[in-house]
């Protein structure tokens, strides 16, 4: 799908939060909404990419994302590490374990140590 601007992205996590979203509800959830109008022709923009629908629900359109929340994640990172990490997840994810303000559950690491050890075998490789 075609890419997002900073405010449609913004626009598009909070319709996959509340699911399905009025512009009115969306308006609600944003720090600091544009005007209606602005939130509207946005929205139009971005049915026009293909990332979102619309229903009509009474007097409103009800908008819902076309693609599953993980399925766009996966794509954006992966504009990521190859825009900022010359397409290298050990870079990428290095940048973020590193920094200071980010706190990890043991859990969490313990996932992420398995997921390593379970891509190298789908991989075969042995000497990682």
């Amino acid at each position: 799908l075609p890419p997002l601007s900073r405010r449609e992205r913004e626009l598009l996590e909070i319709i996959y939060r509340l699911r399905k979203s009025t512009v009115s509800e969306i308006i609600d959830q944003m720090d600091e909404p544009p005007t209606r109008a602005a939130v509207r022709f946005l929205l139009r923009v971005m049915e026009e990419k293909g990332h979102i629908r619309h229903t009509k629900r009474g007097r409103e359109f009800v908008y819902e994302a076309t693609q599953p929340r993980q399925s766009v994640g996966k794509s954006a990172l992966h504009n990521v590490l190859h825009t900022f990490f010359d397409g290298s997840l050990q870079k990428g994810l290095g940048a973020y374990l590193a920094d200071p303000k980010v706190r990890y559950d043991g859990d969490e690491l313990a996932e992420l140590a398995r997921m390593i050890e379970e891509a190298k075998d789908q991989n075969d490789v042995s000497n990682l």
